[in-house]
């Protein structure tokens, strides 16, 4: 089957997770994508460390399907094989500041000197042209910077989200920029600079909650898991576990009452529309924590499920590797890797095409595993190559 993006060269320097899952994404859509790290080793390689060498699981999910290519692109060697990798290359994906990127010779002016119709992706934390936009960050600041943090949580204690959703939002919005401009690289030949940032991700993600303040300046604070616009929504503890409810809108809201059995909730004016339930969600969360409190977790939710309200389980790690529904649609397949006694399962492309779906095809790469095949193709001796390595250029 022919990939959509069969053909296509990609040269990754991204670190951590914004950059890298950029390049996954393309990847997983057939492009040819070469990781590049330093010459020991990036330090998002060996992040939560799974393996005798140190390779941690977040490499193996941000890897796969990649060339793993070491380069010290700061040595003049270096900055002559970038620039002979730029040449065979289509896209070029650097999540680094602006002035870190013109040093390394990875900045647009730079990179479209040696091929004309290059594609940049960058990622920052803040992105060009303001006060902030040479500041590093990581996606806590994305979600501290956003109101984010600010609304998660307690007024007394703001709370972090555990997975870095700012990070994995920017890949995305990336990758669908980086495609944008191929398209309109086919039609007129020219490519051009993609840019995303951590900011901009996180800024877009709360939104809704900016333009509510501007129009009518609420000064909403945080309410732990209960819902300030809808109602019930909230987590709910169970005789032997957790479990999240959400209900939206009038007709879930009455499948509630009737499930409840009391009727009152739809005549009260607190709860008429959605947003009076929110503005009183502490009353309709009391009532359903007592209804859950008395249950099982599978009680509630065969319940809920019967009366088709929105409802899960508050799931652990290794739960969800045990979850029937993520084993049916196969949503982990499992990788082998070097150094693992078992198959890492790598979550595979989280969108599905009917026609030309993505797929994980090779396992991620061992430090600078393709080295001396790409060198070689870029006209590399083994001897250039050996002496490259005694140099630690590669």
């Amino acid at each position: 089957m022919t990939k959509v993006l069969e053909g296509i060269r990609v040269l990754d320097f991204g670190r951590y997770i914004a950059g890298p899952y950029c390049g996954t994404l393309l990847a997983d859509m057939g492009a040819e994508v070469i990781r590049i790290e330093k010459v020991d080793g990036s330090e998002d390689r060996f992040l939560s460390p799974i393996t005798d060498m140190g390779d941690g699981a977040l490499f193996l999910q941000l890897a796969r399907n990649k060339l793993g290519m070491t380069l010290n692109p700061m040595k003049p060697e270096g900055k002559e094989i970038v620039k002979k990798l730029v040449a065979t290359a289509d896209i070029v994906i650097a999540n680094l500041p602006p002035d870190t990127l013109q040093a390394m010779g990875l900045d647009y002016e730079s990179l479209k000197a040696i091929k004309s119709d290059i594609i940049l992706t960058t990622v920052s934390a803040f992105g060009r042209g303001g006060p902030y936009s040479n500041r590093v960050g990581f996606d806590g600041l994305g979600q501290a910077m956003s109101g984010a943090m600010y609304m998660t949580g307690t007024p007394e204690q703001p709370v972090k989200a555990n997975p870095p959703f700012i990070d994995f939002g920017t890949a995305s919005l990336s990758a669908f920029g980086t495609m944008a401009a191929l398209y309109e690289r086919q039609k007129t030949g020219k490519g051009q600079m993609v840019e995303g940032s951590l900011f901009a991700t996180a800024l877009t993600m709360t939104n809704g909650t900016a333009i509510e303040q501007n129009a009518i300046a609420p000064n909403r604070i945080a309410t732990l898991n209960r819902s300030q616009t809808s109602g019930p929504a909230d987590t709910f503890k169970t005789k032997d576990g957790w479990v999240l409810v959400q209900s939206v809108g009038g007709p879930l809201f009455k499948r509630w009452a009737d499930l409840m059995g009391e009727e009152h909730w739809l005549s009260d004016p607190r709860f008429k529309d959605d947003i009076s339930r929110g503005n009183n969600g502490e009353v309709i969360s009391a009532r359903l924590a007592e209804w859950c409190a008395i249950r099982t977790s599978a009680e509630v939710l065969d319940a809920m499920e019967a009366a088709r309200l929105p409802a899960g389980p508050i799931m652990s790690p290794q739960d969800v590797l045990d979850d029937p529904h993520v084993a049916a649609k196969g949503m982990f397949q499992p990788v082998e890797y070097p150094g693992l006694e078992k198959p890492a399962p790598l979550m595979v492309t989280p969108v599905e095409l009917s026609e030309t779906p993505g797929e994980i095809r090779r396992r991620p790469p061992t430090l600078g595993e393709h080295t001396g095949q790409i060198m070689a193709e870029l006209g590399y001796s083994e001897a250039e190559i050996q002496q490259l390595r005694d140099k630690r250029v590669v």
